[in-house]
Order: structure tokens, then sequence, then C-alpha cells
């Protein structure tokens, strides 16, 4: 019988937690808490729902339909399959999450020791050397990537229970930064905190990596002789919620980091290493802030791998090496817009993303009742497409005249879910496309 021992199912969970614990991990969640406030905790329900929540709903859709994310996508077609792969493969590389690793290391383990004049020139150097470490390495990426999971994210971790557990024992009260009890929540928190949770779990990016690192659990499993397909599945379900128990103890914390924290800072990079040096004194600040660099190295080395082998995979005539240096090259140029300004830009475009990748990914869990009508898939990806980019506009301030008012009548449209009833309808309209045809 197959069956995996305890120790290797949590090697599985632990090896999970590593690859999705990066760079937007650390960072949103202090973010979201401070604004969240006394509502933080319905945010981080939406926040976990949409980051871990997804993921592992991704991963278990390629599970069962393949071994990778163009498996997926084949449920609509080959032409799909491609257009999707490259779209997500360029999200979670060197259009956001990449630039992201190389921001987040300058932020937390550099920026606060540099004077503010010499601020770019800093952020240039440590950058230019974090992506070229990146390029190097990632030419024999799976001992470095191994050593510094093996050691530095137990690190990491340790270094965030201990400054949750200052914030919640601590003195705070002669301390350089302001602490307190929490206070009330702000903005669009006030009123559908958990709603807003949700969109701010899009942007850590854990949903579009799901499916992508779904053949690494795969391979992980079937590496300690588990061949049957029900038990792949099975081992992927039982190691990806243990991931998700992890991800968010730690999302706790980070949250109620910045729930508890008065001081407003930029971004949750900055809070994080402040109140790190703050609290736990110099050496805490510089421990987190070389704890986080080598965690967001161990991501961008993946990352760049992934993105190389499939795009060699897809064009041989261009070296696996070549493509390694492109992407490492625009990741460093694109870092250096600055952390706060790569959120501000990534948001709308993962809000009109995310629900078609939602809505594939819950189709999928439905693949032997739909079977060959794929109209149900694309009517359904295409009716939560247009309100997800109308929302998504409409949410930085661009209109659209009719459209938009139209969007704003439809149910869930405030909560940001206004593609729900639209993708719905979609699938129904689908499978009464598909019916018609045969009828004739």
């Amino acid at each position: 019988m197959e069956k995996l021992n305890m120790k290797q199912i949590m090697s599985l969970t632990l090896t999970l937690f590593a690859i999705f614990f990066g760079a937007g991990n650390m960072i949103f969640p202090p973010a979201m808490g401070q604004v969240a406030g006394e509502h933080y905790l319905q945010a981080l329900a939406g926040f976990i729902l949409t980051d871990a929540g997804i993921a592992l709903l991704g991963m278990i859709a390629v599970v069962l339909v393949g071994n990778k994310i163009m498996d997926l996508g084949d449920l609509v077609s080959r032409r799909f399959s491609l257009i999707l792969s490259v779209t997500v493969y360029l999200l979670i590389g060197p259009l956001f999450a990449l630039p992201r690793a190389g921001s987040v290391s300058y932020e937390l383990a550099v920026r606060p020791y540099v004077p503010e004049d010499y601020g770019w020139l800093a952020s240039l150097l440590v950058t230019a050397v974090f992506f070229s470490l990146t390029y190097y390495l990632s030419r024999n990426p799976s001992k470095v990537v191994d050593i510094i999971g093996k050691y530095m994210t137990p690190v990491l971790i340790i270094s965030i229970v201990l400054l949750y557990l200052a914030c919640l024992f601590l003195d705070k009260s002669q301390h350089a930064l302001q602490y307190g009890p929490i206070q009330e929540a702000q903005g669009e928190y006030q009123d559908i905190a958990f709603f807003k949770g949700m969109i701010e779990g899009y942007n850590a990016l854990d949903g579009p990596a799901g499916p992508v690192f779904a053949i690494i659990i795969i391979n992980a499993v079937t590496g300690f002789q588990v061949k049957e397909r029900k038990h792949v599945v099975k081992y992927t379900v039982i190691s990806g919620i243990g991931a998700v128990v992890i991800l968010s103890g730690i999302y706790y914390m980070l949250t109620y980091i910045g729930a508890t924290t008065h001081t407003v800072f930029e971004n949750g990079g900055v809070l994080l290493h402040e109140v790190a040096s703050d609290l736990l004194g110099p050496a805490g600040g510089l421990v987190l802030g070389a704890s986080v660099f080598l965690a967001c190295m161990t991501t961008s080395i993946g990352l760049t791998t992934s993105f190389a082998d499939y795009f060699h995979e897809l064009c041989p005539s261009v070296s696996y090496r070549k493509i390694t240096a492109m992407v490492c090259l625009f990741s460093f140029a694109v870092s250096n817009v600055g952390l706060s300004y790569l959120i501000a830009v990534s948001q709308p475009v993962l809000m009109i993303i995310y629900p078609v990748l939602i809505v594939l990914i819950l189709l999928s869990f439905f693949r032997k009742w739909i079977g060959e009508k794929k109209m149900v898939y694309i009517l359904s990806m295409a009716a939560a497409f247009v309100p997800a980019f109308l929302n998504a506009m409409d949410n930085i301030g661009m209109t659209f005249g009719i459209l938009t008012e139209y969007a704003r009548k439809l149910p869930f449209y405030q909560l940001h879910l206004g593609w729900i009833v639209p993708a719905v309808c979609g699938a129904v309209a689908g499978l009464c496309f598909t019916k018609k045809n045969r009828a004739r």
C-alpha cells in the first residue's frame, strides 16, 4: 500500500510552505492590519481565502486533471492553455513577483541604513547584486535553495514569532514608535473588511503560483514512490492543508503586528523592519533584514528557473541561460521603480486576472459533468472578465461611461465581486448553447 509516514508528510508540508512564503507574504499582512484595525481578523480571513485558499485549490485542480498548469488550460483549448500559462508565468516572473522580491530585499535589509539622499543609488546597487546572484545561482539552483530554505526559512519564522511575542508582551510605552490598542478601521475596511482582505490576498500572487507549482509537489510525492493518482491527490491535499495552516498562523502574527502599530509607514516592508529594530534592537532589524534577503533570494531563484525552463521549452532556439539573463535584467530595471509603486500598479491587473483564474479552477472540479462542453468554460470566464475589468478600472478612477454604470448595478459589485453572477450566468449559457447545438 502506498502510504507516507508523518515525517514524509511534514517534509511535503514544509516544502509547500517554503515555496509559497516569499516577499508578498511578508509585506501585505502588516500593512493590511494597520489599516483594517479592529476588523483585522475579518480582513485576515479574506486574505487567507484568496491567497493560500486559491493556491491550494489551484494545485488540487492541476493534480486532478494532470501534472502542470497547461493541463488545466487544456480543458478549454490548447491556444487558451498557452495564453493562460504565459500570462501566469509573466505575473509570477518578471512583471511583478520577481521585481518585488528584489525591491523587498532592499526595503527591509538595506534601505533603513542608507541616507535618504543616496537611496536611489543604494537601490540600484542592492538590486544589481540581488539579480546578479539570482542569475549566477540559477545555473545550479537546487543545492543553494535547499541550503537557504533549510536554515534561513526557520530563522525568518523565528524572527516573526519573536516580533509577535514582543508586540504582545513587551512594555512599549518608552519606545520610539507608537503602539497601543487596536484602532478603528479605515476606508473600506470599516464596512467590507473581509472582502477588502480578499483583494489584498490577490497581491501576494500565490493564487496564480499554485497551479504552476503543482508539478513540484507532484514530483515530491512521486519521489516517495507514490504512483497511484488517487494517492498523489490525497497527499497533495493533506500537505496543502498543512501548509495553509502554517501560512495562516504566520499571517495572523504579521497582521496583528500591523494592527497594534500606530506609527504609519509607507508600506508593510518598512513597517516590519522599523518595528523589529524598535522592539528587538538593531540586531533584530539586521537578522530580520538578512533573513528576508535570503528568503527572497530563494524565491527569486525558484521563479527565475521555473520561468526560464518554461520559455526554453516553448522556444528551444533561445537558450536557458539567455532567458535567465533577460529575466534578471528586466526584473532589475522594474524593481527600481519602488515597492509602493509596484504594489499600486499590480493590484488592478490582479483584480482582472484573478476572477478568470478562479472561475477556471472552480469549474475544473465539475469537469466530470461538463465533459466536452467547452463553451461552459469560455462563456463563464468571458462573463467574469468584463465586470472584473470594469471594477478594476473603476477602482483606479477610470470609467467607461454606460458600461461602468451598468456594472455598478451588478450584485456584489461594491464588494469587488461583481463578476460572480455573470460568471454563473455564463456557465449556464454555455450549457444551454451546447444542448441547443446537439439538438440540431
